[in-house]
């Protein structure tokens, strides 16, 4: 299948792959271009760029949660459906899931789909001394033991370079020595942009919704972009990137939906400034499976959605609205109501922190909350856990029998004083792991993000419980 695609990948973070993706997808829109955007690894607010410049939902593609076949699934699927695809990478280039590994780097996204890549290099401070940089990503290889297959797996998959924090100046010399030395492309330059840089926080960037003036920024990116990048050339690049074998896995062919199409199972997914984290391809599962989501606002409504028979409470940062959401009081009096009476529900990270007692904010001021957990939520002063996870259930619980299992990761600076033990999660390339969820056979909730199409039954288990629960039976005799 002719896919037109190419990533944007970098030697580190803080490069400015997104500034550079950004600016690029802006540019394609600008000229009447059916974009479709991708980003590598768990990420969440990095897509929330993407689709708010493309105003489509961006997708994650992600090699440690799924197997090669289902990312070229899940990658094509939606490309197909456009006239082109950008992917963003993530960390440095060969950085990969743990330590001194290639599995879940940008490269290993570019290797699986075969996509050619454009490598940002910031070279502020620089100038012949890019070039071994540059040959040094051209030239190593993730595993040179490795060999055989369908793939090379001595090729970088760089076809060329963008060079960040650059003057006009210095750019045409710079171009000229490099394709001289190197074989590789210099597409452009982004000089000095200070009034379109993207701020961060703990978490990583701030959210597009904050940026003041965000569409100003990107307009002027693209701007720039037409007059300092190749863009007809990155065009040319990614039409001709190779055809592309997708195929559904065996796995995803024997799902089916739980409900028939006209009746949908409405299931409340709490989406606004404080809850925003959720991989949208965990949604379009939980609709094949034969529900209908239904967004709510525990910061700004007062009730739930009506008819509703399930809760997804997802992550993002109800550290930064703790105030507003305890103040909510209905709202809280909803959702630990509903769940009394044994509504299905599932609870990620800032989900999870929100149906505790108390919570603390970013500043440490500790605030009352939906109170379904005793406990408490702290603040620390480091990540907690951080990374991809193997979760297996210690116990049968909403997912499945003991020993069912699910990939997943957590980011997070806040902690639990009951972090439940319903799962025992394992490290990747670790001798490293611990009890975590509280779970049974009504609900999940916890400090990991899960990414359903590593298990696909979960998401259809999890909507057969909303089908099946008590919790209909009393609302539909009441």
């Amino acid at each position: 299948m002719k896919l037109p695609r190419f990533m944007i990948a970098a030697p580190a973070s803080g490069s400015g792959k997104t500034l550079v993706t950004c600016g690029l997808l802006q540019a394609f829109v600008n000229r009447g271009i059916k974009t479709a955007s991708f980003k590598c690894g768990p990420d969440y607010i990095d897509p929330m760029f993407h689709t708010k410049v493309i105003g489509v939902p961006s997708r994650n593609l992600d090699t440690f949660f799924v197997s090669g076949d289902t990312v070229r699934y899940l990658f094509g699927r939606q490309a197909m459906n456009a006239h082109l695809s950008v992917m963003e990478g993530v960390m440095g280039f060969y950085d990969g899931a743990a330590g001194i590994t290639r599995e879940a780097s940008s490269w290993e996204l570019a290797d699986e789909t075969d996509t050619p890549v454009i490598l940002v290099v910031n070279a502020r401070g620089m100038s012949l001394s890019v070039i071994p940089l540059i040959r040094g990503f051209l030239t190593f290889y993730p595993d040179p033991a490795d060999s055989g297959g369908e793939r090379n797996p001595y090729d970088s998959h760089i076809r060329g370079v963008i060079l960040n924090q650059v003057s006009a100046s210095i750019y045409p010399e710079l171009k000229q020595k490099i394709e001289e030395f190197l074989p590789v492309r210099v597409y452009g330059y982004v000089p000095k942009a200070g009034d379109c840089v993207i701020g961060s926080r703990h978490l990583g960037l701030v959210t597009p919704g904050e940026i003041h003036g965000f569409q100003d920024k990107l307009q002027r990116l693209a701007h720039l972009f037409e007059t300092t990048v190749d863009i007809d050339g990155i065009l040319e690049l990614a039409d001709g990137a190779a055809d592309l074998n997708v195929r559904m896995p065996e796995s995803l062919r024997s799902l089916k939906p739980v409900c028939p199409a006209a009746e949908k199972l409405r299931i409340a997914v709490a989406r606004d400034e404080s809850f925003c984290f959720y991989y949208e391809d965990n949604l379009e599962l939980l609709r094949e499976a034969g529900a209908e989501l239904v967004p709510f606002s525990p910061l700004h409504d007062a009730y739930l959605p009506e008819g509703i028979r399930g809760l997804l409470l997802g992550g993002g940062y109800p550290e930064l609205y703790a105030g507003r959401l305890s103040e909510n009081t209905e709202m809280l009096r909803q959702i630990r109501s509903a769940i009394q009476k044994n509504m299905p529900y599932l609870a990620e990270c800032g989900g999870f922190m929100y149906l505790h007692a108390e919570m603390e904010d970013v500043d440490g001021r500790s605030w009352p909350m939906a109170d379904v957990f005793p406990g408490r939520v702290r603040k620390t002063d480091r990540l907690s856990r951080f990374g991809y996870i193997q979760l297996c259930a210690n116990r049968s619980q909403i997912f499945g029998d003991a020993g069912c299992c699910i990939r997943a990761h957590e980011f997070h600076y806040f902690d639990s004083t009951d972090n439940g033990d319903a799962f025992h999660a394992e490290k990747p390339y670790r001798n490293r792991g611990w009890e975590c969820m509280n779970a049974d056979e009504n609900h999940a909730a916890g400090f990991p993000h899960l990414y359903y199409y590593s298990n696909p039954e979960f998401a259809e288990r999890f909507v057969r419980c909303c089908a099946e629960s008590a919790y209909h039976k009393d609302i539909s005799t009441a």
